[in-house]
């Protein structure tokens, strides 16, 4: 009897060490299986502009090649209107899992703020910056007809006739109209502001010399550079474009504080698991390195914008308090 009780013994203890064993393998392995998990299902971008622009194209080729390294579909959903703040309220809406993300704009997450009266949304609280997907500079351009050749010539004649030359934009608010207002301020020159609605009648203007200047993107100036017809004088950006070497940047030529560039980049709603941040950010960062993602980006006459997590989030919290006092001062509001 004694020998058969102290099988039993030995048997429960070895089910216990088992039992214990088993639970801890668990709890190793409970992290890597919760990361494994993500994502389960198609994860959705949600683009804040109608298809066929900049940014549209641009979520399109990231998510395909996102789609391709998280082994699910990654979604599009275009929600234009109100300046993207549409699209940026359903995102800070939306469940924080990770299974949606804004393509945001320096507009829906800094400019709109101070544009809109109000906004059913915070972009300073209601978001985690994930990646920076792309910074792209504007040419400030003239009428190659005008006599203005260097930015020398166009501030000594702004100073001369404050008010007397004309700036065209792609309306009130738009990042065309605030480059503008950064750099009167930083040149202490005042243009006067023609607001038209959209990119293509402003240019068309530009071009049929109704207006004198304005501040355009590479995408769409090039050709008119290239063909004699607009005159690049700067680029805001921090470097010189490749497509247009000969052009310096406006810090080159004594205005530093009009450097600026328009800027892309993936945010999810705040709350969001770190580890899918992390998944998301890393993921993204290795598709912008793509020969697909480098091409489309230079076609759009941008750079990769190789900022992530806590320094991208730190670089929005800059271009706030920026955008805050140009806006301000130029006395654009969208309402």
């Amino acid at each position: 009897m004694r020998e058969i009780n102290g099988l039993i013994c030995r048997i429960h203890r070895g089910a216990a060490v088992m039992a214990q064993a088993a639970v801890l393998a668990i709890a190793v392995a409970s992290p890597a299986l919760g990361q494994g998990t993500y994502p389960a299902k198609p994860v959705t971008f949600v683009i804040p502009a109608p298809p066929g622009g900049i940014t549209d194209q641009l979520g399109r080729v990231i998510a395909d090649q996102l789609s391709e390294r998280l082994g699910q579909r990654v979604l599009i959903d275009n929600r234009g209107g109100a300046g993207g703040n549409l699209a940026a309220e359903l995102v800070a809406r939306a469940a924080p899992d990770g299974y949606t993300a804004l393509v945001g704009t320096q507009g829906t997450q800094v400019s709109n703020q101070y544009l809109y009266k109000s906004l059913r949304f915070d972009p300073a609280k209601d978001f985690t910056a994930i990646q920076a997907l792309i910074s792209i500079s504007t040419v400030l351009v003239v009428n190659s007809e005008r006599p203005y050749r260097s930015i020398k010539d166009l501030v000594e004649y702004a100073k001369k006739k404050p008010g007397a030359l004309s700036m065209a934009s792609a309306g009130n608010g738009t990042s065309t109209h605030l480059v503008g207002e950064l750099f009167q301020k930083a040149a202490g020159v005042t243009f006067l502001h023609v607001p038209y609605k959209g990119n293509a009648p402003a240019l068309a203007d530009l071009l049929g010399g109704q207006v004198d200047l304005c501040f355009d993107f590479p995408a769409t100036a090039l050709g008119h550079i290239q063909a004699g017809k607009l005159r690049a004088l700067a680029v805001t950006g921090p470097a010189r474009l490749p497509t247009l070497p000969d052009v310096p940047t406006i810090a080159e030529l004594g205005y530093p504080q009009a450097e600026t560039v328009a800027w892309i980049g993936l945010f999810s709603p705040k709350g969001t698991p770190a580890a899918v941040v992390q998944r998301l950010q890393t993921e993204t960062a290795r598709a912008l390195q793509e020969p697909a993602v480098l091409e489309s980006i230079q076609r759009f006459g941008g750079t990769p914008f190789n900022l992530g997590g806590a320094a991208f989030a730190d670089f929005v919290e800059s271009e706030q308090g920026k955008w805050k006092v140009i806006i301000e001062r130029s006395g654009a509001r969208l309402d």
